[in-house]
């Protein structure tokens, strides 16, 4: 008799999120940044939803980081941490946008005066 593939979880994805399938805040991208509420916990929360609060009491995390410190998809996390924002619990934060790329004349620029600097 073969036991259970390595990895693979006993509740399917979708249970820990009480069949929940879409996260009430669509604005709840893979890299938003989670961080705790003030709000003290409730009980009866599901243990998915106390094992993400657990998981942010070290600090800030991104939904893709949460994710994979608790094994579950980004999908299922994004609908946990959406519920835990509705609820005060946790607090979100869009993700930080990439910087603009620089102007690949002023880098030439700077590197010519910095040559300039160290030649004088």
């Amino acid at each position: 008799m073969t036991g259970r593939p390595a990895g693979r979880p006993l509740v399917p994805a979708y249970l820990s999120t009480g069949g929940v399938t879409r996260p009430s805040r669509p604005h709840m991208e893979r890299l938003t940044v989670l961080a705790l509420g003030g709000e003290p916990r409730p009980t009866g929360l599901p243990a998915a939803a106390l094992a993400l609060l657990d998981a942010l009491e070290g600090g800030s995390l991104a939904v893709v980081e949460a994710a994979a410190l608790l094994r579950l998809p980004v999908s299922a996390v994004r609908v946990l941490a959406a519920d835990l924002v509705d609820r005060n619990l946790v607090l979100a934060r869009a993700p930080i946008p990439p910087a603009e790329r620089f102007d690949p004349d002023l880098l030439k620029r700077v590197a010519d005066g910095l040559r300039a600097l160290k030649r004088a």
